[in-house]
């Protein structure tokens, strides 16, 4: 038997994670059955288990949850050639029908039919042992630990976000949001080439990582006039950035970044929180900023994982709290508090 962590919803949004002993799963032809090291808790996780859901998705039944995992193959499905016995993997969440016209031109995350684990379509890896595609599990090398492989699924979206926004060499980015998707985005988009990267944030551990990490400056935000704070941003800058990715989701930090960004410039939406947004959209467009958004990523996890074996970026102090797998609402509750980056959940029992 395998213990799986699953939310249960209470009543209206309420939820806990409650756990369950299932049955081992046996891999396919294809597939792999992985012993699931390390988990981390996403804000997504983190909004479904404060509100019972998250965009147009709303958890009514029992779903198991995780998405950043990582862990060692023990058992090969029939037909696997790409992975032995042994391996150290990170679990790609996202993958699409392979069949229709978005996954035949490479853009498996847009998908109509794309699933992602965690959500009620497909449990997810909060378990000791879990079946994965092995096409969608990226061997680790030997000096990765599984905790920067869980972290490969986040790096992977900085990695997208900072594609669809057109990072580049000389480009100045304004980053919102100071939680580990936004200092993963410092982290990336130093890394492609930006000479100013700041951030903004709220809480000042995580400002102090950022900082450590590479960010050329920190603006601790205590308004919510967003006209206010993209004033502090622009005379942080020394003028207004041509790229701003905002990782938080939230209406008033993406009015600041639209107000903060250079006529021409681009505002990037990588954090899923508020469904549905006011903005200043006549702005936006007689200035010609343009909005895109992000669809967690395609084909990032061979960019992350060369990224981080080749020392490039450096994941390992954004894990800050490991929590063992029977510690997990402690673990939930400790993120929560803001007074931490990333948490970790150790599902392994060695």
């Amino acid at each position: 038997m395998a213990l799986w962590l699953c939310l249960e919803m209470l009543c209206g949004s309420m939820t806990r994670v409650a756990s369950e002993s299932l049955h081992i799963p046996e891999p396919g032809p294809g597939q792999v059955q992985v012993c699931i090291q390390h988990v981390g808790i996403c804000g997504t996780d983190l909004h479904v288990y404060e509100h019972g859901g998250f965009g147009d998705i709303d958890f009514k039944e029992p779903v198991g949850i995780g998405h950043e995992s990582a862990g060692v193959v023990s058992k090969l499905g029939e037909g696997v050639t790409s992975l032995k016995i042994g391996d150290k993997v990170a679990l790609e969440s996202i993958f699409g029908c392979m069949a229709c016209s978005d996954c035949k031109k490479g853009n498996y995350n847009l998908c109509e039919d794309a699933r992602m684990c965690g959500t009620p379509q497909t449990w997810g890896c909060l378990t000791r042992y879990y079946v994965h595609n092995a096409a969608d599990c990226y061997k680790l090398p030997d000096h990765v630990s599984t905790e920067e492989g869980a972290l490969m699924e986040p790096l992977s979206i900085a990695i997208h976000s900072c594609r669809r926004a057109g990072v580049c060499l000389g480009s100045k980015v304004l980053v919102l949001g100071d939680g580990p998707l936004g200092v993963l985005t410092v982290l990336t988009a130093k890394a492609s080439g930006a000479t100013q990267v700041g951030i903004t944030g709220k809480h000042e551990f995580r400002l102090n990582i950022a900082e450590t990490v590479g960010a050329d400056f920190v603006l601790n935000v205590t308004s919510k006039d967003p006209k206010e704070v993209a004033k502090i941003v622009i005379d942080a800058f020394g003028g207004k950035p041509e790229i701003s990715i905002d990782s938080t989701g939230v209406q008033s930090s993406i009015q600041t970044a639209i107000f903060a960004t250079r006529n021409g410039g681009n505002v990037t939406i990588s954090g899923l929180r508020e469904n549905v947004v006011s903005l200043p959209i006549v702005n936006a467009g007689f200035r010609e900023v343009d909005i895109r958004g992000v669809a967690v990523n395609a084909h990032c996890y061979p960019i992350a994982r060369a990224m981080v074996a080749s020392g490039q970026v450096n994941l390992k102090p954004l894990v800050t709290h490991v929590f063992a797998l029977d510690q997990v609402n402690e673990a939930f509750k400790k993120a929560e508090t803001k007074e931490c980056m990333k948490v970790m959940i150790k599902c392994s029992k060695d």
